[in-house]
């Protein structure tokens, strides 16, 4: 017996009405084979609805491909009812990956050219969810003569289509450049949004199609003005905001038209100050314009006060209720703080406040924000604030909110003794958090510091009595009370509580670390080092000290183990030098300007590097297979360079070289955005003068953070080139401690040296990638 097929009514009560899936997947199965069976046997009369099962089949995520054929068949039919389905199967079954999408581009062609509106309706809508660029650049003549239709439905369809084309082959744009202008005039609000969004993509991607459009900005500006000041109207009012959609794609169109251009810029100022002022901020609509405008503010060239009203709105969005608009409002000033400083900085109470969000994407924003406004008259306030925040804080954050306090303490402290108080705070708080080079900071800034040392050394010892779960803030304590021991026990120190330190309990509590579980060995050396230095500085027996260096002689860690023995062997052997040894550190200068002792840090890596090449880890190996054409070729390791005896000799006796110095090169920069700064310093080492070093610093002026930092490198293919490791992956903000990667490149042939970079970083809150190619390095790289 024959069963026969189920309407779609049918199908679709008896598929909801399945109580299991095996159930659903039966008769889903039974019904799709009716419908192969209706589609062998050709049935015109019904294959319209035998899709239309198909496609709820479809939609259900069961396979459906085998009715792509008869949605082409379905098209070229005369019936509007074969078509209409027809062309929804193919928006749904069709896509640029199948040839088959391309067998509909003349049945297209002819449906836009009939004249009736619901098929031309159909054709657009399916030319601008399925067409490819091919498709596109066969039918952009037909779209092109349907922009300029008497019938609005086609047209605002038609301008849809043509936004579809223009991403889709940028070279269309010459097409559709004349009928924008007469679009403009149109009352429709529909056809007049999809043109501006046309123009606005043409603008994108054409710098031809931007200076023509700059001639119809007073035409945009009329048209925004009156959106503005019309009353209420029905059909177009949202919240009380009239067409808040076109309003924000006009804005938004001003913003690319007005970028880098006075004259346009000033056209807009009256009517971007009749916005901000006069649109109503209680609706969710009306926020979505303002935001359009400050935007549009913040990147043309607008007048100061107009940036000023611009930040009192962003100001106003702190107050709202509403989390996503609090956050748009942070990561807009978090924008402009460089900019616009002094009128950011009148919300700086707002943004304090709104570090005790509960919402952790709020108070990191409200966190980058707060550390951009410190300067050096108001690092006492903030400081405290942000210490406040760091007690409190989720645990993502307090590597951040820890290393922006000490960046900002380094830059603005008032005082020596405020900023080790500072630095003491937050390593007491969040020690475990703070970046690797705290520690050597603050022995730096206290050994500096002699009017310090009895402060320095009393305020540790109580850190320390109390906690020494905090790693750096333990090797601080032991390595000052290593240093200072004296001056702990003498108790003069005129600036703290009297405090009574016995010899034993020092020892005692140094001891306590070196058995702690929680300590690192990089802490037990510093413990075990604080203890031998305590043997020239305490008054009374040493035998104590030397059991406990003893008995770390058999220690696992091998480092530890080492230090024993070598503190071992001085007690044994060299007691009469061990006073000498052990003398305090002398005071470390930091002399000349940063810039300098950045110089001599990366003479120090080069001269290394050039005289022990490395061999580079597999993982630091550049993939730029997707970046560079054929004439380049990713970072690869050099060959080994052969050191010559007499070389050999001289580093190993360490004694000094006669060879020349090499001629200075010119550093060159080759990058900044944002505060960013990518500089290249060159050296070639006199002995092999076919290697070229490179050092890469990146400096962050900004006021945040640059994060996930990775620079990669490619050569022409006659190079041979190695990446060294960078110093880390975050550039500090403010002028911290820069970035340093080091290119080693082999020119065997002095060929004319090309270097093409990527960049890739976060930096306010966004993804970055850049690309660009360096040729104009100095002639003295290469020959």
């Amino acid at each position: 017996m024959v069963v026969s097929s189920l309407k779609l009514q049918d199908l679709i009560e008896e598929i909801r009405g399945a109580k299991t899936q095996a159930q659903e997947r039966e008769v889903i199965q039974k019904e799709c084979a009716h419908i192969r069976a209706s589609f062998r046997d050709g049935d015109p009369l019904h294959r319209h609805r035998q899709l239309a099962k198909l496609l709820y089949v479809h939609m259900l995520g069961y396979p459906a491909h085998f009715g792509q054929m008869e949605c082409l068949k379905l098209i070229a039919s005369p019936r509007f009812t074969d078509k209409r389905v027809g062309y929804l199967g193919a928006m749904l079954l069709l896509d640029e990956r199948q040839d088959a999408h391309l067998l509909i581009t003349n049945s297209i062609k002819n449906d836009l050219s009939q004249g009736i509106q619901a098929v031309q309706g159909l054709a657009l809508c399916t030319l601008s969810t399925v067409g490819s660029a091919e498709m596109c650049r066969d039918l952009a003549t037909e779209v092109e003569k349907l922009l300029l239709q008497p019938g609005s439905y086609v047209r605002k369809k038609a301008v849809l289509t043509a936004v579809h084309m223009i991403r889709k082959v940028p070279e269309l744009s010459n097409i559709f450049l004349p009928p924008c202008a007469q679009l403009l005039h149109e009352r429709h609000h529909g056809i007049l949004l999809g043109t501006v969004t046309l123009i606005t993509e043409l603008c994108e991607r054409s710098p031809a199609a931007l200076k023509h459009f700059r001639k119809v900005v007073p035409q945009l500006v009329q048209i925004l003005q009156t959106l503005v000041t019309t009353g209420y109207s029905v059909e177009h009012s949202i919240s009380g905001v009239s067409d808040p959609f076109l309003q924000v794609q006009i804005l938004r169109l001003l913003r690319i038209l007005g970028r880098n251009h006075e004259e346009s810029s000033e056209v807009m100022n009256d009517l971007l100050a009749q916005v901000a002022t006069n649109t109503d901020t209680s609706r969710n609509a009306g926020n979505a314009v303002l935001f359009e405008t400050v935007l549009t503010i913040m990147d043309i060239r607008s007048a100061a006060g107009l940036r000023v009203l611009a930040v009192n709105i962003l100001g106003r969005f702190l107050l709202n209720n509403d989390k996503n608009i609090r956050y748009v409002a942070l990561t807009s000033l978090l924008r402009m703080v460089q900019s616009d400083h002094s009128a950011v900085q009148r919300h700086r109470p707002t943004v304090v406040e709104c570090l005790r969000e509960p919402d952790a994407s709020l108070s990191r924003r409200a966190l980058e924000l707060s550390l951009a406004l410190v300067n050096s008259s108001n690092v006492r306030a903030m400081t405290q604030e942000l210490q406040s925040f760091l007690e409190s804080c989720l645990p993502d954050l307090r590597a951040d909110c820890a290393s922006g306090i000490l960046l900002a303490a380094e830059r603005f402290a008032p005082t020596k003794r405020w900023h080790i108080d500072t630095i003491l705070r937050v390593l007491t708080t969040a020690g475990t958090h703070v970046r690797d080079d705290a520690v050597a900071n603050l022995t730096q800034l206290i050994g500096g510091a002699q009017e310090l040392h009895a402060y320095s050394v009393r305020r540790l010892y109580s850190a320390l009595a109390e906690d020494i779960s905090q790693q750096p803030l333990v090797q601080v304590a032991a390595w000052c009370i290593g240093e200072y021991g004296d001056l702990l026990l003498e108790g003069g120190c005129e600036e703290t509580e009297p405090l009574q330190v016995e010899e034993e309990k020092v020892l005692a509590l140094l001891e306590k670390v070196l058995q702690s579980h929680m300590s690192l060995p990089a802490t037990r050396g510093y413990a075990l080092t604080a203890l031998m230095k305590l043997s020239t500085r305490l008054r009374g027996d040493n035998n104590r000290i030397r059991q406990v260096v003893s008995i770390y002689g058999s220690c696992v860690d091998v480092e530890l183990q080492q230090r024993a023995v070598e503190y071992n062997t001085l007690f044994r052997k060299y007691d009469h030098m061990r006073a000498a040894i052990l003398e305090k550190m002398p005071l470390v200068e930091r002399g000349g300007t940063p810039d300098e002792e950045a110089k001599e840090s990366k003479e120090a890596q080069l001269s290394e590097a050039a005289l022990v090449p490395t061999e580079p880890q597999a993982s630091k190996l550049l993939d730029l297979l997707d970046l560079l054409d054929g004439t380049f070729e990713a970072a690869q390791p050099p060959p080994a360079l052969e050191p010559s005896p007499g070389g050999t000799l001289v580093h190993l006796l360490d004694l000094p070289c006669a060879s020349p110095a090499p001629a200075s090169i010119p550093d060159l920069r080759v990058f900044e955005r944002e505060g960013l700064q990518l500089n290249l310093s060159f050296v070639r080492p006199p002995g092999t003068p076919a290697l070229l070093l490179i050092t890469v610093t990146a400096v962050n002026t900004s006021g945040a953070d640059v994060t996930h930092f990775v620079c990669q490198a490619a050569v022409p293919k006659s190079f041979h080139l190695q990446l060294q490791a960078p110093s880390g992956d975050t550039v500090p903000a403010q002028g911290g401690l820069p970035v340093t990667q080091l290119l080693r490149i082999l020119n065997p042939n002095k060929a004319p040296l090309r270097l093409k970079l990527r960049l890739t970083y976060n930096h306010f809150g966004q993804s970055v990638q850049e690309i660009f190619e360096v040729n104009n390095l100095p002639m003295e790289t290469w020959q």
